[in-house]
């Protein structure tokens, strides 16, 4: 409820500052928290990890439209994607560096005692509630196959 009332707070400032493109990656938060919020079955309000699943759904969308557009020749649009992106991100608790998510990975294989690939699911899952929303999955995940597969 309170990255909702921050969202609405900065909707206002950025209307007041004619920031379109921030307005926009704002905005965008917000349909998906009423769409999360008034979803069947839900009670009207949400927990942080849901609202943190949120802001990291929305990051990923918009990096990977923005790597299609790279892709396809189209600069504008990509640019669009990823300032929006960036814009979602400061609303994430700061994000771990390749070095710290490595060594907390190799610190979960050792007390799970995984040694090989077929234990990835093991280590995965305990190191994705590690990292909630300051590790994206993709790295966690090839971080994990790094370690594993020597």
């Amino acid at each position: 409820m309170e990255l909702e009332k921050l969202i609405n707070d900065d909707i206002k400032t950025a209307m007041l500052a004619r920031d379109a493109e921030r307005l926009e990656a704002l905005r965008a938060i917000k349909a998906a928290i009423l769409l999360e919020k008034t979803k069947e079955g839900a009670t009207g309000t949400m927990s942080a990890d849901i609202e943190l699943k949120i802001l990291q759904k929305l990051v990923k969308q918009r990096k990977e439209s923005g790597d299609i557009y790279k892709n396809a020749g189209r600069e504008d649009l990509a640019k669009k994607e990823f300032l929006d992106a960036s814009i979602i991100e400061k609303y994430l608790p700061q994000q771990l560096s390749e070095e710290e998510i490595t060594e907390k990975i190799r610190q979960i294989v050792a007390e799970t005692g995984a040694s090989s690939v077929k234990d990835m699911g093991k280590v995965m899952g305990l190191a994705t509630k590690e990292f909630a929303g300051r590790a994206d999955n993709k790295m966690i995940a090839e971080t994990i196959r790094k370690i594993l597969v020597p």
